[in-house]
Order: C-alpha cells, then sequence, then structure tokens
C-alpha cells in the first residue's frame, strides 16, 4: 500500500475502470508462516528493559534548523514523549507494556505558556495539550489532553502550607485555553479535578492565592476584555467577579501583602489595596498612567550610550496621576509587570530595550538596566526573592543573570559612568549568560522558566520544541585573579550555609540555590573583608538537560518490524519519522526519546519501510521541475553506524517522482513503484536491479506483497541434502546415531542464523493494481520475476489506491473510499461504501490471527475487523479532533501510531481516543526525583527516614535495613527515589557534621515545600544568632554588629534584625531623595526621615519648598518646629496633644510624625495599630523602638495576626520566631497540629538550649514528641514511632507499650 500523505502530490491515476471480480480464482497457493507473521500474542512475555539512549546534556545543541536541510545534524522541532495508557498496570501487561498511548509533538504558532511548580517540575502548553517534563532529568513525565483549543496559560498550585496526611503533597496545575475553559489538573493521575469557563475568550493571566493559611483551592484569572474572576478551583464555582474600565492584560500579587495587586491594563497601571478572597474589591482602584520610554523626546539622545544613569535622569517621571498627553503617548509597549519579591515597594517594569526598577513609596524610577543599541532586546524577566538577582531572557534566547551590586563596596568609578560622584541608584550588574541559539523563521525562544525554590535553574522552551535545561554553577577564584576592568563589585561567597556559618567547610558546600552560592553582598563590606575564609566567586551557566523535538510537519511515519519469538533479544520499538527537511528521526517510544536524528536526503522524505530491526530504506523527492520531472533519493540506512548508501546508484535524476516502496515479507526483494514509468524489482540484500518493467507494462496505482513464501520447503530441502552429506562422511560405528543428531543440530543452527543470507533465495509474489483496475500476480524467485495471473477489475470499486494483505484475507481500497475484503480462501468478496471518500493507505495489524485493519483517510482514520468486517473505531478531523491525520502504523498489536498537521505523533489505543495515565506507572529511563508521585503516606515516611537521621547509630540512605512494614513495593519506590538524588545531596545526608536544622532546610528544599523552607530558613538564623549572643551582653552592640555580618535577607522584610533593617530603608530614602523631582516626592522624602529620625535632612528638604507653592508656609514652620523641638516637658505635653487630637480628626500620618519628634514612637505604633495600620505599626517600631519597646508592639500584631477573622498564624509563628519567642512557637505549632514540624522545632531548641527546662516545657515537649510518635505510626513508620515516643517520657509510655507489642507476639509464634 503506498507511503502517501497529502505531501504525495499528483498521487494516483483518476479514471474508473472495472477492477477485479474477488470471486475469481487467484492463481497463487498461500501458505502462511512467514516468521514476522509469527508474532507472539501479547501476554506471553515481557520484553527486556534494553539499552536506551539518553540525550547527553549539551549534545548537538549549537546549531540550528535550515530549511534547505543542508545542514549536517539540522535541528529537530517539537517535543517528544511518551505516554502510558490509563490501567496500563506494569505487572501484567504483555510485552507491549512499553508502548501506552503517548504524544510526540512540536510548539505551536503563537507563544506557548510555560511555568515552573515549587514541585521541581516544568508545564508548558503545545497546541492543546500540556506537557509535564522533569528538570533535573530532561525527561517528559506527562501529557495532559483534554482542551479543543491552543493552550495560553499553564500555572502550578502553591505549595505554602503545612503537608501531611489530610493535606499531601500533590500536582495540581491550572491551564487555561484561547477559548476561555481553565481546566485544574490532577497532574500525576492525568485527570481533570474541574473545568471552568465564564467566557469564549482567551485567558490573558491567572494566579493562585498565595496567601496559606486562606483556602489553597483559590484561582484568580482575567477574563477579556477587563473582567477579574475569583475561581474556586476545586469546585470550579465563582466567588466574585469585577469589571475594570480598561482592558486587563496581566497582574501581580505583591508578594509582602496579599491585598495589593496591580493590573496592567492597555492603558497604564491599576493599583488594588483592597483584594481579599471573601468578596469583591470595592474600589476601582488607584489608576496611574505610564509613560512610555519611548515616549519622552530625549530617549533618542539616550540610545547614544551613555549608559544606564544618563538613561535614569532622562525618564526622571514614568508613573502620573494624570493621563499623559495624546503627542507625548505611545502604545503601551511594556511587557511585563512584576512586583519584585527580593524587597518590599518596588516594581519592575519590562520594555524590549530596558527594564525599569519602580520605588513604589515615591512612583518612582529608581534603577534602569538599559540594553545598548547593538544589544539584543527583551523578552521576559523572573525576578528573584534570594538575592535580588534578576532572570533574563533575550530575543536571541541567551540567559542572564544579572544581581544588584552593593552599595558599600563600589570601589572604583565604573567604566560606563564618566561622573565622578558615587552612583546613587540600583544597579543591577551582569554576572553570568549562557549561550545564544540561532534564530531562523521557525526557530525562535518562547519562554522561560526559572526554578522558584533555589532560582539557580532555569528552562528554556524554544518554537522547534526544545527545552534546555541551564543550571548556574558557582566557581570560587583566588583573590589576586581578579579582573580590574570589571566595572561590577566581586561576588563573594556566602557566609554561611543552611543558617549556619561555614567556616572552613566552604569547600564542601555544593551549589543547592542561589543563596548557596553567592553571599549578600548588601552588608557592610568592611566587616566582611576582614573575614579570612571569604572567597570570590564566578557563576557560569551549563546546558544540562535538553529534550528535543519533531519539525514542522508533514511527516511520513513506519514502525519497525513488529515482537517475534525469535526477535524478542534484539528488539527495540523504534519509530522512523520522514521530515520535510530530509532527515530521518529515530524515536524511541519506550521513552519517547530521540534515539537517532540521520541526515539522509536533501528534500522531503516521502516514505521509509524498515529491512531489519537496524535497517531502513526511505525515499526522498524533489520538487518536480518544468517537465513534471524530479531528483529521486532512495537510501539504505544502517541505524547502529548511521551509514548510508544510494540503493539505485547513479539512477533518479531527471524521471517521473517514485510514488511508494514496498519491501518484500521476507525483507529479500523491494518494488518500487514511478508515477508515469513501470516499476522496478531490486533485490534488498545485493542492492541489485532484478527487473525494470518494459514500456508497455501497465503503471501500478498500488501494490502489495503475499505473505505467502516457499522458504519452509526449501529449508527442508536444503537440510535433506545436508544431511545425507553428513551420513556419507561420518564413519560407520555405533555411534553414528549421536553423532548424526549433534550434525544435524549444528547444521540447524546454522541455517537459523543464515536464514535470510544470499545462500537461500525463496519465492516470494506480490499483486498490483493497474490504472484500469485489473489486479495483476507476480512471482519474483532469485533473479527471475514471473507473471503468473490477471484478475480482471471489480464494477463496483473505483481506481484502487491500495492494497493490505494478510493470511487469507486481500484488502482493496479505492478513490470513493470503498473499502473491498477478500477472502482468499473460501472465495468471497464483500464490498463496505465507508463514505469517507479516497483511501490512502490501509495496514494490517502484527500478531498472529490478529486481523484488525488500520484505515486512513483524507479526513481521518477508521479501525476495522477484517475478520468480523465491521468498525471497531473512527477518527474524523473536524468532528472528534481538531488535526487532520497525514501519516499512519501500527506500532504493536493493539496500539496505533499516527502523525498529524498539529506536529504531533500521537501513540493511541485501539478506541484512537486521548487517555492520560498515572505517573506513577511509567517506567522511566532515569529515575528521576518526584515525592509527589509516591501516596502521601509513602512520601511523608520518605521525608521522616531523611530527617530523623541517623536510623540504628548510623547514617544510611538505605530504606530497605528500616522496620517499615509496607508492602515491598512501596519499599522499593522509596529505594528508588532515594537512589535518584545527586550525589552533592546523598553526601550532605550522610554528614554527620551536617545539623538537624541544615538537614530540615534541605529536605524543605528537596520536597520544594514553601512553607516549610521559610519557616526552617528564619528558625535556623534565629536559633543560631541566639547561641552566639548568650556569651555577650546583648546590649553590646559592636560585639551584636560582629555576629550578624550575616544577617537574614532582606527579602524577609519585617522578620530582618532592626539594625539592617533601619539601614535598608535609610539607604531606600536616600535613593529615593537623589531621585526626587517633583514636589510631592520631596515631601514624601521629607516625611521618611522624621520618621527614621533624619532630622537635620528633613528639614533642608522643608526647607527647599518655594515660595510659590501653597505648602511654603507650613513647611517653613515645620522646619522651624523640627529644629526647635526640645524635650521640656511643656512642649512635649503641648505636641503631644495636637497629634492625639490631629490622629482624632483623620490626620493619622501627620499625628504620628509629630509622636516621632517627641521620641514617642512606641505611641505612635499604637494609635497605628488601633487604626488598623499593622504593616506601618511594625515597620515604625522596627526603625524607631530599641529591642524591648519593638518586640511589645510585634507581638500585639501576632495578637492580631492569630485572631480568627485574620487568620494568619503561620506568619505568626515567624514574627515570633524573629523575636526568639521559641517556647511560644513550640505551644502554637503544636496546636495547629503541625506535629513534624513542633517536634523538629522542638528537638533544635534543645541542641540550641533556646528552651528554659521547667516543668511547663517539659510538659510541652513530651506532648509534642507524643503526637509525633502518633502521627508516624499513623504513616505506618514504627521505628520512627517508638524512637520518638521513647523521648516522650511518661506521656509516651502507653504508645511505646503499644508500639513494642506486636513485635514480642511474632517472636512468641
Amino acid at each position: 500500500m503506498p507511503q502517501c500523505g497529502p505531501h504525495a502530490k499528483g498521487h494516483h491515476t483518476a479514471g474508473h475502470p472495472r477492477p477485479p471480480s474477488s470471486k475469481e480464482k487467484l492463481g497463487v497457493s498461500m501458505e502462511v508462516s512467514s516468521p514476522e507473521q509469527d508474532a507472539a500474542q501479547e501476554d506471553s512475555f515481557r520484553v527486556p528493559r534494553l539499552n536506551q539512549r539518553r540525550q547527553l546534556p549539551g549534545e548537538r545543541y549549537s546549531g540550528g534548523s535550515d530549511p534547505s536541510g543542508e545542514l549536517a545534524v539540522p535541528f529537530c522541532e517539537g517535543i517528544v514523549t511518551s505516554r502510558l495508557g490509563q490501567g496500563a498496570h506494569r505487572k501484567s501487561s504483555g510485552p507491549f507494556l512499553l508502548l501506552e498511548t503517548g504524544v510526540l509533538c512540536r510548539c505551536g504558532q503563537g507563544k506557548p505558556p510555560s511555568a515552573r511548580g515549587w514541585q521541581g517540575l516544568i508545564a508548558y502548553g503545545c497546541h492543546s495539550l500540556v506537557l509535564i517534563v522533569d528538570a533535573n532529568t530532561a525527561q517528559t513525565l506527562q501529557v495532559l489532553e483534554r482542551h479543543k483549543a491552543s493552550v495560553v496559560k499553564v500555572k502550578w498550585a502553591k505549595e505554602n502550607y503545612h503537608h501531611n496526611i489530610g493535606s499531601p503533597y500533590s500536582l495540581r496545575l491550572a491551564s487555561a485555553d484561547v477559548t476561555g475553559k481553565i481546566i485544574v489538573w490532577d497532574v500525576a493521575t492525568g485527570t481533570a479535578r474541574c473545568e471552568i469557563q465564564e467566557h469564549a475568550k482567551p485567558i490573558q493571566d491567572m494566579q493562585w492565592l498565595w496567601n496559606q493559611d486562606a483556602s489553597r483551592d483559590l484561582l484568580l484569572a482575567v477574563h477579556p476584555p477587563n473582567y477579574i474572576v475569583l475561581w474556586n478551583a476545586d469546585t470550579g464555582t465563582k466567588l466574585w467577579k469585577k469589571s475594570y474600565a480598561e482592558n486587563i492584560l496581566s497582574f501581580s500579587f505583591d508578594p509582602f501583602d496579599p491585598s495589593h495587586l496591580a493590573l496592567l491594563t492597555s492603558e497604564g497601571i491599576v493599583f488594588i489595596s483592597d483584594f481579599s478572597p471573601s468578596k469583591a474589591p470595592a474600589s476601582s482602584g488607584k489608576k496611574v498612567y505610564i509613560s512610555s520610554p519611548h515616549s519622552s523626546p530625549s530617549h533618542n539622545k539616550l540610545a547614544a550610550a551613555t549608559g544606564a544613569k544618563k538613561a535614569l535622569d532622562k525618564v526622571k517621571i514614568l508613573i502620573s496621576n494624570e493621563k499623559p498627553s495624546a503627542e507625548s503617548v505611545t502604545l503601551n509597549d511594556c511587557l511585563q509587570l512584576s512586583y519584585l519579591p527580593s524587597k518590599r515597594n518596588y516594581m519592575l517594569l519590562l520594555y524590549p530595550r530596558e527594564i525599569l526598577i519602580l520605588d513604589l513609596e515615591v512612583n518612582q524610577t529608581v534603577g534602569v538596566i538599559a540594553i545598548e543599541r547593538t544589544g539584543v532586546p527583551f523578552l521576559q524577566v523572573i525576578p528573584c526573592f534570594q538575592r535580588d538577582g534578576l532572570f533574563c531572557l533575550h530575543e536571541n534566547g541567551c540567559i542572564t543573570l544579572r544581581v544588584r551590586r552593593s552599595n558599600c563596596s563600589i570601589t572604583g568609578t565604573p567604566n560606563e559612568e564618566p561622573d565622578p560622584d558615587p552612583v546613587q541608584e540600583l544597579i543591577y550588574d551582569l554576572r553570568s549568560q549562557c549561550d545564544a541559539i540561532r534564530v531562523t523563521k521557525t526557530v525562535r525562544p518562547f519562554s522561560m522558566v526559572c526554578c522558584p525554590v533555589n532560582e539557580n535553574s532555569a528552562a528554556l522552551i524554544v518554537s522547534d520544541g526544545r527545552v534546555m535545561i541551564w543550571e548556574l554553577k558557582s566557581s570560587i577564584s583566588g583573590r589576586n585573579m581578579r579582573n580590574s576592568s570589571s566595572s561590577a563589585s566581586p561576588l563573594y561567597s556566602p557566609v554561611s550555609f543552611c543558617g549556619i556559618p561555614v567556616g572552613a567547610f566552604q569547600n564542601k558546600i555544593p551549589d543547592l540555590s542561589l543563596d548557596n552560592m553567592i553571599g549578600q553582598g548588601t552588608v557592610a563590606g568592611e566587616e566582611q573583608l576582614k573575614s579570612s575564609f571569604l572567597q570570590e566567586v564566578h557563576l557560569k551557566f551549563l546546558l544540562t538537560g535538553l529534550l528535543s523535538g519533531l519539525p514542522l510537519p508533514p511527516f511520513a511515519i513506519r514502525m519497525c518490524p513488529p515482537l517475534t519469538t525469535k526477535n524478542i533479544k534484539q528488539y527495540e520499538p523504534i519509530l522512523a519519522v520522514g521530515t520535510s527537511n530530509g532527515s530521518v528521526l529515530v524515536f524511541h517510544l519506550t521513552s519517547g526519546l530521540l534515539h537517532k536524528e540521520l541526515s539522509i536526503h536533501s528534500c522531503e522524505v516521502k516514505g521509509i519501510e524498515w529491512i531489519s530491526l537496524t535497517g531502513f530504506i526511505s525515499f526522498a523527492t524533489s520538487t518536480p521541475n518544468n517537465l513534471g520531472l524530479v531528483r529521486n533519493e532512495l537510501q539504505l540506512v544502517d541505524l547502529p553506524t548511521g551509514r548510508s548508501i544510494a540503493f539505485r546508484g547513479e539512477r533518479g535524476n531527471d524521471e517521473p517522482a517514485i510514488e511508494m516502496i514496498k519491501v518484500s515479507h521476507l525483507k529479500q526483494y523491494l518494488a518500487v513503484v514511478f508515477k508515469d514509468k513501470p516499476l522496478e524489482i531490486w533485490d534488498v540484500r545485493t542492492c541489485t536491479l532484478l527487473r525494470e518493467m518494459s514500456k508497455n507494462f501497465p503503471t501500478a496505482t498500488a501494490l502489495e506483497w503475499s505473505p505467502s513464501h516457499n522458504l519452509k520447503s526449501l529449508r527442508k530441502k536444503q537440510l535433506a541434502a545436508r544431511e545425507a552429506m553428513a551420513r556419507q562422511t561420518v564413519a560407520s560405528d555405533t555411534e553414528v546415531s549421536s553423532v548424526e543428531s549433534s550434525v544435524i543440530s549444528l547444521l540447524q543452527e546454522a541455517e537459523s542464523k543464515s536464514e535470510l543470507s544470499q545462500n537461500i533465495s525463496a519465492r516470494e509474489h506480490f499483486v498490483f493494481t493497474g490504472a484500469d483496475g485489473q489486479v495483476y500476480h507476480l512471482t519474483v524467485e532469485g533473479n527471475s520475476v514471473k507473471d503468473s495471473a490477471r484478475i480482471p477489475p471489480d464494477g463496483s470499486m473505483g481506481s484502487i489506491t491500495c492494497i493490505a494483505w494478510k493470511g487469507d484475507i486481500l484488502v482493496l481500497g479505492d478513490v470513493d473510499g470503498n473499502l473491498n475484503f477478500w477472502d482468499l480462501k473460501a472465495r468471497v468478496s464483500r464490498g463496505i461504501p465507508t463514505h469517507r471518500s479516497w483511501v490512502k493507505k490501509i495496514r494490517f495489524a502484527p500478531g498472529k490471527g490478529n486481523q484488525k485493519l488500520l484505515a486512513m483517510y483524507n479526513d481521518g482514520a477508521e479501525i476495522w475487523d477484517s475478520k468480523e468486517v465491521q468498525m471497531v473505531s473512527s477518527l474524523r478531523s473536524g468532528r472528534n479532533v481538531n488535526f487532520r491525520i497525514l501519516d499512519v502504523d501500527w506500532c504493536t498489536s493493539d496500539k496505533v501510531v499516527l502523525a498529524s498537521d498539529d506536529g504531533c505523533i500521537r501513540v493511541v489505543d485501539l478506541s484512537m481516543k486521548p487517555s492520560c495515565f498515572r505517573m506513577d506507572e511509567q517506567d522511566l529511563i532515569e529515575p528521576a526525583w518526584c515525592p509527589y508521585l509516591l501516596v502521601p503516606r509513602a512520601s511523608l515516611a520518605l521525608k521522616a527516614f531523611l530527617l530523623h537521621q541517623p536510623w540504628n547509630e548510623k547514617y544510611s540512605l538505605d530504606i530497605i535495613n528500616i522496620d517499615y512494614p509496607e508492602n515491598e513495593n512501596v519499599k522499593n519506590l522509596l529505594q528508588e527515589q532515594l537512589n535518584s538524588l545527586s550525589n552533592d545531596i546523598k553526601k550532605l545526608l550522610l554528614d554527620p557534621d551536617f545539623t538537624l536544622l541544615q538537614r530540615c532546610l534541605l529536605v524543605a528544599r528537596l520536597y520544594g515545600d514553601e512553607s516549610e523552607l521559610h519557616f526552617w530558613t528564619i528558625a535556623a538564623h534565629y536559633l543560631h544568632s541566639l547561641s552566639q549572643e548568650k556569651p555577650a551582653k546583648p546590649t553590646d552592640t559592636a560585639i551584636l554588629q560582629e555576629q550578624l555580618v550575616n544577617p537574614l535577607d532582606i527579602c524577609y522584610d519585617i522578620l530582618c534584625e532592626n539594625y539592617y533593617f533601619q539601614k535598608f530603608q535609610l539607604e531606600r530614602v536616600n535613593l529615593q531623595e537623589v531621585k526626587r523631582s517633583t514636589y510631592d516626592h520631596t515631601r514624601k522624602c521629607a516625611d521618611q526621615l522624621l520618621l527614621l529620625g533624619q532630622t537635620d535632612r528633613a528639614v533642608q528638604l522643608l526647607l527647599e519648598t518655594s515660595s510659590e507653592n501653597a505648602h511654603y508656609y507650613c513647611d517653613s514652620l515645620k522646619a522651624c518646629l523640627v529644629t526647635t523641638v526640645t524635650s521640656s516637658g511643656p512642649s512635649q505635653s503641648t505636641i503631644k496633644l495636637v497629634a492625639t487630637n490631629m490622629i482624632a480628626n483623620g490626620k493619622l500620618a501627620e499625628g504620628v510624625q509629630l509622636l516621632c519628634l517627641i521620641d514617642k514612637a512606641a505611641d505612635a505604633c499604637r494609635y497605628l495599630q488601633t487604626y488598623g495600620e499593622w504593616n506601618r505599626a511594625a515597620w515604625l517600631a522596627k526603625v524607631r523602638l530599641n529591642s524591648e519597646e519593638c518586640a511589645d508592639v510585634l507581638k500585639r500584631w501576632v495578637d492580631h495576626l492569630c485572631s480568627p477573622q485574620v487568620n494568619q498564624k503561620s506568619k505568626a509563628i515567624l514574627v515570633l520566631l524573629s523575636l526568639g519567642c521559641f517556647t511560644k512557637v513550640a505551644e502554637m505549632l503544636h496546636s495547629m497540629r503541625y506535629f513534624d514540624r513542633a517536634a523538629l522545632f522542638v528537638e533544635a531548641c534543645l541542641k540550641y538550649g533556646a528552651f528554659e527546662v521547667n516543668d511547663d516545657t517539659n510538659k510541652l515537649i513530651h506532648a509534642v514528641y507524643a503526637d509525633y510518635a502518633r502521627s508516624l505510626k499513623l504513616l505506618g513508620f514504627k521505628q520512627g514511632a517508638i524512637l520518638f515516643a521513647s523521648k516522650a517520657g511518661e506521656t509516651g509510655k502507653e504508645l511505646l507499650m503499644e508500639l513494642k507489642q506486636p513485635k514480642e507476639e511474632v517472636t512468641q509464634e
């Protein structure tokens, strides 16, 4: 049957002569016993795991795709993935378990969405599919197929909550398509949890709510043109809907305040400050307009590469409350808006040629990253929360990392800034960049995702379907090697690892996360530089994973010969895909990974036929010239070596196009069918032409080889002859019989080895149809081709387009969609009109006695049962799928492979319906670390196993030795997970010096547990600093300063140490002062300076007010007041009275300022809290009060956070940690039933001596341990339960008895 996709031009001759009447006898004997037909039945045996090859990191990655196909190794486009079918249990299915339903595909034309979750997996949209890729091993783990239209957004659910049996680790993902449908998936099982639809327009943006103590199922989505809707993503119910005046393009939540949200609209930005899950925002938000940087006339001068500082001076005011005048405004070309997670109240705006950093306290640009005129424009930026870094993606596919320069360590003046004054601005230095890709018309970068847990790796998704995973690596360089010309200050290695100072262990630290790789440059550099173990680090990107895909359609596909009893040892399920650029891609269908890419032809591959398990013949035809002639290329390829030879030698130039090629069943002969030229018969083994038919020979429209041959009878004859020879040569003694049998067995062995070698040429037959519909039957034996019979045409059939033959059944298909089933044994035929137009291809399924038939039409495909002559299933483009089928084939006896015009190759079962599979049932080539795939009990038990090392007095990652009475399968799965950890991490987990706190932090990172990560980061920091403080007097600030060279990162905001927080706020106000451009900005700066106690500078600013200004008089008086305020009793009481009156009359900010002037900041904080300004009060307490007063204010805030109407206990716990109230933290964790966290925290506190030992604390400790032991018992982790029950004193006695009881019974038995 023809290898004819829609790309085979001018395929068949038209006309409808009378095809054959099938009742007439065919003069051929039909015995069916080909080894290829003796395919094993499905459940008889399992296929052994074979040595599949995974793409090596960095392999072939710097090339590009060339439409001419002249590159040696052109790139392929698309994504390759293998999928398992529903309920495909690994244990029971036979050899074909390798191939369950699957998809190989290429990205769409639009920009596909992508997301990387805390779970460590990458999700991205590709047409209507969502692919899930493991970032560590670059393997596709899941394909989600339910959307009917292109997917435009994907978002992983947050992991910012406490995990236990009730709320386990789960893989939840939301995806949205262009028709406005949102599907929330359970990724592990491949099922949809709910479907949401509001309007039929593409979703612009969506985000899961991150506020952990609220419901974890809330999803906020932007429905065009101007609605935001809050959904419950578990039930699919709409909670509220709100419309705005302009079209909303995207939005960003403030990471420091869940009630703040910024919308990027077509005209500007809308700030919402009253966002709440319970009701829609009441106000329509504060609208500000962006005057695009390009609209300022001075912007043209900027392009002359005068550096970012000059650019900044020009783009003074970027945000204004007035609508900009029509002539100054250009189209809003802002690509992205995002709050900075590294520090509060900063926002980033991305333009193609610059990134602007705004300070939202004064709505002013305080930093610009500008690209020079020759630079490559930005596409996307991802801000980091650790170390104030930015991952930027450029249009050439280059990913760059920029890290903010620390203010203190600037020693010389950087090159780009000729002005000598020290720069007052946020500068982000380029610290590392990866290689660019080769961009062509069809190959361009789409998007980048960054690991949210560690922020040290990024994945690039390219339009040709490649996923490139880049990891950041740090290398330590000697100080003297410093490159003096570099403008950026050096980066130093971190002072602490997982919260605890590293000291001399510097070299042992692996690159776990960004903050483990570079230290805080923001701290005063002098103290840091003194410390001897500080080393300078350099960062570089390494390509650690590459996933390849498919090129642009059309494709020609062919599955390798089927599995039989004879080839089971060597069999690998591989699929050859011929592409439009002349290369043939060979995919391993077990894994869906690219096995080989062979650049064989110079034009589009039209068909492929396998001649063995390791070799195939492919043909390609160039575009026709004026005479309709083409260049035909027919190549014989040896897969293991990749060697290809021109099968027809010098032939092939300027001749009619090859229509199809067909290899005989024993792979001895090849028939080559041309468009307007008689066919050729070739010997495959010797590459010789056996016969070129004469000019008057009819042109074939369809051709098929018969499955019958005379190999068996030939063998018998040959064996008999050899036996006779053997008898003559063997001496006639008593041993004859045994010798004879051994000779015969030797001969049989030799025979089986040389079954297809040249010494035997079996007779084979083929049939073909002419343009008149006549069926011709020919025999080929050795080098002779004989014509043996002709059957006249059948009047009910049109022009025959394809034939399939298996056993006694011959099936013909014609241009009108008729299928004619001939039973050669019973000599009857039956015609079935399918009404589906031209039958392009028909093919029988492999396997003995399997009479299923696959038919391909212009508009889809059908599977028929030729025994019963009835249809099994049907697929029709436009009706049940939205793609068109280009080519089909069987890949096993019950799985079909379909190539479609959306750039995908799908493996489907007999129903031809898309189906998802369970991820934990997949056989991966390389085990992937993903505890989310384990059942909840197992993933939590594994976590306990990692945390509570050492077991049985020794550190071990061998869970098999642990008393864990789950079934063996679960234990093996846990062991597989442990084995898949990287060597660096294994080394740390087995290191006795690795403390409990560090272990907790590491496991939180491994599990991608956001709430644990933040909890343990802060706990480790403050427990450690407490143990340092103990010997010294806490009042001695000098000692404190020295100990706190390594403060808590500013991304923790209010949780940082007071002195560091004050320092940061002062730096911020200095910057605002430098950048101020209007009276409003100046006034805001003066107000901040007064609150910070910087009265002299505040007075200077107040006196700057010009006499024309309406506030001139007020400001002058205020300046006098500030300078003359004394601490005398009467003036203080007057000012206090005025302040309280002001506050009572609604002037809260002014009243607070006055109280701060007379050092009554504690009262000011109380007033702020009374009026609900909790964040402002905490801020003021941190910058103005001593530690005792500050702690009082923050404790009141904690009570407020714990109140039922606020319910932010998790945040309250973090505030208590920063205050050192460790006993209260343990109590709260216990009362919230966070037993695992409470037990570990108590253990860490005892190690650091952070608890005062008394009866109350002992009672608490025992209660925590006992409850934790019970929860471990519930997980089935008996050994862990016994460990903690024994620590729980009296409280745990009973439990301990209970746990040890069954053991004794067992021993008695």
